[in-house]
């Protein structure tokens, strides 16, 4: 009888995201099991479930996918999962919490590409200012964008002491240097777009976090990003279908959410798919997710 591919999915809420399932689906999983309340202290013993029940050959038809809204927790799931495995009983494990890791990594591939193409220049030394930073894409996207070399600083509508208190957990788990900024004024976010030369814009949707009239402002800008589709837009002049076009009155380019979410929407179906077809296990997260992107993207 042929293997069939069988795909365990654990989250820390309540409920799987029906997005997920649907992707993993798609790529060709026959078998995708949604498992609710799956938190670091049980994600062992599922895990060894998992593995143990099909035998070594059986295994490797045997996926896990953690998803939940937790960056740091899904990466403590990821390592848990990992260290579960009894060679040459061991799965392929795949991690991206609210298709935070996926989407970052698209916003950074697209903003690298624009970079590279159309300036001719590239994120290493930039200085980037993430609005809305301190929420699941924002981190990820800060540590990744870090990774290339820029400068980061995240910032959040709730004050400077939630971006710290955000900066300093993602830099704990990840290695990373984000700082904390402020721009919870309009004075205090007109000083720090004085200073960026990337933005992106990762707050909630249907939330401006930068206006209009706060474009004057970013004199050294080149390129700014937006993840929200829902109206109004996150950066105001940016299109959602924009891939590079110059924003109103200003030279720099504009990436909307629908050409990050093309990107982001590869990336998450590859993974899935390298995951399934894999004879050895492999163990995806935010540095695979981009190596993904920056294929995506064209390097």
């Amino acid at each position: 009888m042929d293997r069939r591919y069988v795909l365990h999915m654990f989250t820390p809420g309540r409920q799987m995201s029906p997005f997920d399932v649907n992707m993993a689906a798609d790529a060709g999983w026959d078998v995708v099991v949604p498992y609710a309340d799956v938190g670091a202290e049980n994600v062992v013993a599922l895990t060894q479930d998992a593995i143990f029940s099909r035998g070594p050959k059986g295994a490797a038809y045997t996926g896990i996918f953690i998803g939940g809204r937790d960056v740091v927790l899904a990466a403590d799931m990821l390592e848990a999962a990992k260290k579960a495995m009894v060679p040459p009983f061991a799965a392929s494990v795949f991690a991206d919490p609210s298709g935070s890791y996926t989407t970052a990594a698209a916003l950074v591939a697209c903003v690298e590409r624009q970079l590279r193409t159309r300036l001719q220049t590239e994120l290493t030394g930039k200085r980037v200012l993430i609005l809305g930073g301190t929420g699941a894409v924002g981190r990820i996207a800060a540590v990744l964008a870090g990774q290339r070399g820029a400068r980061v600083g995240i910032a959040s509508h709730g004050g400077i002491a939630r971006a710290r208190q955000a900066a300093e957990e993602t830099n704990r788990r990840f290695g990373s240097n984000v700082e904390p900024v402020a721009a919870d004024t309009s004075a205090a976010l007109r000083a720090a777009l004085a200073e960026a030369e990337v933005v992106l814009a990762t707050a909630a949707a249907g939330v401006q976090v930068m206006a209009e009239q706060d474009l004057a402002a970013a004199r050294r800008l080149l390129v700014a990003a937006d993840v929200n589709a829902v109206p109004p837009a996150g950066i105001a002049g940016v299109d959602v279908m924009a891939d590079g076009q110059p924003m109103g009155g200003s030279q720099a380019l504009g990436i909307g959410a629908l050409a990050i979410g093309n990107v982001k929407y590869q990336v998450q179906h590859r993974l899935f798919v390298q995951m399934r077809e894999a004879r050895k296990p492999v163990y995806l997260g935010i540095a695979e997710a981009l190596a993904v992107a920056l294929d995506v993207v064209g390097r």
